[in-house]
C-alpha cells in the first residue's frame, strides 16, 4: 500500500460495497410466504418473503438462523373450530375460523358422480355424521362419512366431510387423500379443488398444489383466499414474478386484508421494488399491528430506498420488543449508512452477543473496524486484525462469500 491516498479510496470503496447490501450478509432472511396456514413450509432461498397471520400478520417462522439458508416454515395447525369457508393461508399461527365447507362454492355434480341431496347409497351415514358432528362428535362422525365411503365410493359429500375432519385435526396426508377423491369426482367442484391445493400446500408439495390452485380458479377466479394462496405458492417456489398479479387481485379484491398487503409487500420485495414493498408494508400497518419480521421486512426495504432514517427508526422499535439478531445486524447496517460508526459497531456486537455464529453481523464488525482503521490512517493495527479475525470466523460459517475472501486476501 505504497499510495496512502489510493489506498484510502479503495478501503473506503471496500467498506461501502460491504455496507451497501450487495453482500449476502446483507440478504434479510426473516420472512417468508405468508400462507393462511403455515408455519413451516419451504421458503427455498427466498429473500424478504413477509409472513403474516389473518389475524395479525404474525411471521410463520421466527426465524432462527438468518442467511444460513432459509429455515423451513413449519404448517400450523388449522382452527380446529367449525369449518367455515376454506381457510386463507396464513403463516406462523393457526388459521382464521371457517365456517361449513358447504359454504364452498360447489357446482352440479359430473355425471357419475352421487352428491348427499340424492338418496343415494350410505346417504344415510353421511347425515348421521352430519348430525354427529354438529353435536361435537367428531370422531364418531369420521367413522360414520368412512362408512359412507365405503357403501359408496362414488359419495362425493362423504369425501369432503371426512376430508375437513383431517384437515381440523391437523392430518393433512390424509385430508389431501379424501379431497384428491372429492375434485376427481366432482371436477367443477371448487371446495374440492381448493382444499385439494390447501392441503397439497400443507405437505410441501408445493408445485402440485399451484396446478390445484389454478384447476380452482378456473372454477371461481375472483376467489380471494385461492389467489392469495396462489401467490404465497409461488413465492415459495420463489418465482416472485408469477406472484405477483394473484396478490395484487388478492388486494384488490380485499384491499382491507394485512395479510394480504404483507405478501404483496414481500412479492414486490422480491422483486427489488422496494417503494412499492413499503407502500404495502405500510397499508398493512395501519390495518394490524405488524409482526417483528415483518416489520424486518419493512425495515430493509427502507434501506434499500435510501430512507436510513426510517430504517433505523423502525428497527429501534423493533429491537425494543423483539431483541433478535436480525433485528442487531440490520440495525447495524442503518446506523452506518447514516455514518453513526460506533453505534453500528455496537448494534454488530449486540448480534453477536445473541447468536455469536451469526455470520452477517460477523460482517458487520469487520466492515465497522476496517472503517475505523481506514480513519485512524490505517495505522490502528488492532482494528485491522479483529476485522480480519472477524471476516475469517465469518466464512468458516458461510464460506460462499467470494466477497469476504476477496478482502481478507487484500488486507491480510
Amino acid at each position: 500500500m505504497n499510495n496512502p491516498s489510493a489506498s484510502r479510496r479503495r478501503v473506503l470503496a471496500d467498506i461501502r460495497g460491504i455496507a451497501s447490501g450487495n453482500m449476502q450478509y446483507s440478504r434479510l432472511l426473516e420472512g417468508y410466504p405468508h400462507m393462511s396456514i403455515f408455519s413451516r413450509l419451504a421458503a427455498r432461498a427466498l429473500p424478504l418473503v413477509a409472513l403474516a397471520l389473518a389475524t395479525g400478520c404474525q411471521s410463520l417462522d421466527n426465524v432462527a438462523k438468518l442467511n444460513r439458508g432459509p429455515a423451513k416454515p413449519r404448517p400450523a395447525m388449522i382452527s380446529r373450530e367449525n369449518v367455515g369457508k376454506p381457510p386463507a393461508m396464513t403463516t406462523s399461527g393457526s388459521a382464521p375460523s371457517t365456517g361449513r365447507v358447504e359454504s364452498a362454492a360447489r357446482p352440479s355434480p359430473t355425471p357419475g358422480t352421487i352428491t348427499a341431496r340424492e338418496n343415494a347409497p350410505g346417504q344415510v351415514n353421511v347425515e348421521k355424521a352430519q348430525t354427529l358432528q354438529s353435536q361435537g362428535l367428531v370422531e364418531e362422525a369420521l367413522r360414520e362419512f368412512e362408512k359412507a365411503i365405503e357403501i359408496n365410493p362414488k359419495l362425493t359429500v362423504a369425501y369432503m366431510g371426512a376430508g375437513d375432519i383431517y384437515r381440523q385435526k391437523g392430518d393433512f396426508s390424509s385430508a389431501e387423500k379424501h379431497y384428491a377423491s372429492a375434485a376427481e369426482l366432482e371436477p367443477r367442484n371448487f371446495g374440492a379443488q381448493y382444499l385439494h391445493a390447501l392441503c397439497l400446500q400443507m405437505l410441501d408439495r408445493v408445485s402440485d398444489s399451484v396446478r390445484a390452485y389454478l384447476r380452482a380458479l378456473a372454477i371461481k377466479g375472483d376467489d380471494f383466499n385461492a389467489n392469495m394462496n396462489l401467490g404465497i405458492a409461488y413465492l415459495q417456489l420463489t418465482e416472485p414474478s408469477e406472484a405477483l398479479g394473484y396478490l395484487q387481485k388478492a388486494v384488490q379484491l380485499d384491499p382491507k386484508s394485512a395479510p394480504a398487503r404483507t405478501n404483496l409487500g414481500a412479492a414486490y420485495s422480491a422483486l427489488n421494488r422496494h417503494t412499492e414493498a413499503v407502500v404495502e408494508y405500510q397499508q398493512a400497518a395501519e390495518l394490524t399491528e405488524l409482526s417483528g419480521p415483518v416489520l424486518l421486512n419493512l425495515a430493509n426495504s427502507l434501506g434499500r430506498c435510501g430512507r436510513y432514517d426510517e430504517m433505523v427508526n423502525t428497527l429501534e422499535q423493533l429491537t425494543r420488543t423483539e431483541p433478535t439478531a436480525n433485528a442487531y445486524e440490520r440495525l447495524g447496517a442503518g446506523l452506518f449508512h447514516l455514518r453513526r460508526y460506533d453505534e453500528s459497531l455496537a448494534a454488530y456486537r449486540k448480534a453477536l452477543e445473541i447468536d455469536p455464529n451469526h455470520y452477517p453481523a460477523l460482517n458487520g464488525v469487520g466492515v465497522c473496524l476496517m472503517n475505523q482503521w481506514h480513519w485512524a490512517d490505517q495505522k490502528d493495527e488492532q482494528a485491522r486484525t479483529e476485522a480480519l479475525n472477524a471476516w475469517r470466523k465469518s466464512v468458516q460459517i458461510e464460506r460462499n462469500q467470494p466477497k469476504i475472501l476477496e478482502l481478507i486476501g487484500r488486507y491480510k
